[in-house]
């Protein structure tokens, strides 16, 4: 969808094309909300998102 703004346009304009273009919600989606604190974590997740980054590092005999 475009919606086109001219230059000039006054605050009523404007409120218009936000209504137009919030007023529209999506079909499909994922809903991230509903597993929000579903998974018990044992670390601290920026000591897992370290660990996973750091992967290609590591020697691979160590495992």
């Amino acid at each position: 969808m475009v919606l086109v703004l001219k230059e000039g346009a006054t605050k009523e304009d404007i409120s218009k094309i936000e209504k137009k273009f919030f007023q529209k919600k999506s079909k499909g989606g994922f809903d991230a909300k509903k597993y929000n604190g579903i998974m018990p974590f044992l670390e601290d997740a920026l000591v897992i998102q370290k660990k996973m980054r750091d992967e290609w590092e590591r020697n691979i005999a160590e495992f």
